[in-house]
């Protein structure tokens, strides 16, 4: 499971470096002109900053199922996973799109770093007792 994590890590932080760009580069041309246009903007550099900040934390994640730090790695990974999917996810769609409605997701996401953050906590108490 730390390969597949790691792996994903490399993913994940390829993608946000790449989508980050492109909304610095090829997206502010496109959206500044729009009325909403410096929203949706922000919204693709809310979802740029957490998808990479998130693709070091399945890296962390890795690390601790590496150390056999219990189930608690595993789920943080896969919550770091499903929460860029969801949180990113949703928020890069909102910009290209304009359609708020997919708002509904974010928060999703976001209850999913959470997870994954706890089980973070969760993990590394569980390497502390084990010293």
């Amino acid at each position: 499971m730390a390969r597949i994590f790691i792996i994903l890590s490399g993913l994940l932080g390829f993608t946000a470096v790449a989508l980050g760009a492109f909304g610095a580069h090829g997206l502010q041309s496109r959206l500044g002109s729009l009325p909403d246009g410096v929203k949706r903007l922000d919204w693709w550099n809310t979802a740029a900053h957490y998808h990479l900040t998130h693709a070091l934390a399945l890296a962390l994640a890795a690390w601790l199922v590496h150390r056999s730090a219990g189930v608690a790695g595993v789920v943080a990974g896969w919550a770091f996973v499903a929460g860029v999917a969801l949180f990113s996810g949703s928020l890069y769609l909102m910009a290209i799109t304009g359609q708020t409605k997919l708002g509904i997701i974010t928060p999703f996401g976001g209850l999913l770093f959470l997870v994954g953050w706890g089980a973070i906590m969760v993990a590394g108490w569980r390497l502390g007792a084990g010293s």
